[in-house]
């Protein structure tokens, strides 16, 4: 059973992905200024298709971490799924994401159009420089950056070396750092096609102030990326969330 419902996902997936194109362009080419919104609404389908077909939930603790205007989030990375979320949980999300995933139909473009912040991981100094630049014009327009500070994909329970661009970037914003732990790896896996059912936590830890020495958070940082179980995030569990994006209270049903 669950290779066929994670079957019927993956159709769903490519399938309203591919439907999708055409009007992504046009969205594009008329009124880029939407191309936000249409991101954040083919985010909120595909989550949706992942609980209807797949039986995943999604639950948030600690919403009320969240600073308003801009913030940098780092979370761990351990899905898909984690890629995607983000767009539903906060008004102006802006990636921090690797170059290669803008050459993914639909996703890239629109990620390009809403000026997400991609990184040539390949190229040193400058891809620091350009997300820096990249990361400073963001803040000044009061948007919520997320970053995987680890730099790739990790196994649920570990939490790989992290990289220094998150430290430079939060440097450079001067903005609260807000932790941000998950399970997402076990229900939606690292190169894996079943989807296991359950319920996905999202869990975000109390904000880092800014101005801490590079070492302190980067210390503070990958402490708080450790699962814990039950998983705590300073302010009780939460509540399933679903797509309202913005909405101020913490535990809203949004999923």
């Amino acid at each position: 059973m669950i290779l066929l419902r994670s079957i019927a996902f993956n159709l769903f997936f490519f399938g309203t992905t591919f439907l999708l194109c055409f009007p992504a362009t046009l969205v594009r080419l008329v009124a880029p200024h939407r191309v936000l919104g249409f991101a954040m609404g083919w985010a909120r389908l595909e989550l949706w298709g992942l609980r209807v077909l797949c039986g995943i939930r999604i639950r948030v603790t600690g919403r009320e971490h969240l600073p308003e205007g801009a913030v940098l989030i780092a979370s761990a990375h351990q899905s898909a799924f984690d890629t995607l979320v983000w767009l539903t949980l906060v008004p102006r999300c802006c990636y921090v994401l690797k170059q290669e995933l803008l050459r993914i139909p639909l996703f890239g473009p629109l990620m390009v159009a809403a000026h997400m912040l991609p990184i040539d991981r390949s190229s040193g100094a400058t891809a620091l420089r350009s997300l820096l630049k990249g990361g400073e014009r963001a803040a000044a327009e009061g948007r919520q950056i997320v970053i995987f500070p680890e730099g790739t994909r990790a196994p649920f329970g570990s939490v790989l070396p992290l990289q220094p661009g998150v430290a430079a970037l939060a440097s450079r914003i001067a903005c609260p750092v807000v932790p941000v732990t998950t399970n997402s790896g076990l229900h939606w896996g690292r190169r894996a096609f079943r989807k296991m059912p359950g319920t996905i936590e999202v869990v975000i830890r109390p904000p880092l102030p800014p101005g801490l020495r590079r070492e302190e958070l980067m210390a503070r940082l990958a402490a708080a990326l450790r699962w814990t179980d039950p998983p705590l995030s300073g302010a009780g569990r939460g509540e399933p969330v679903d797509n309202s994006v913005g909405r101020p209270h913490p535990h809203t049903q949004v999923f």
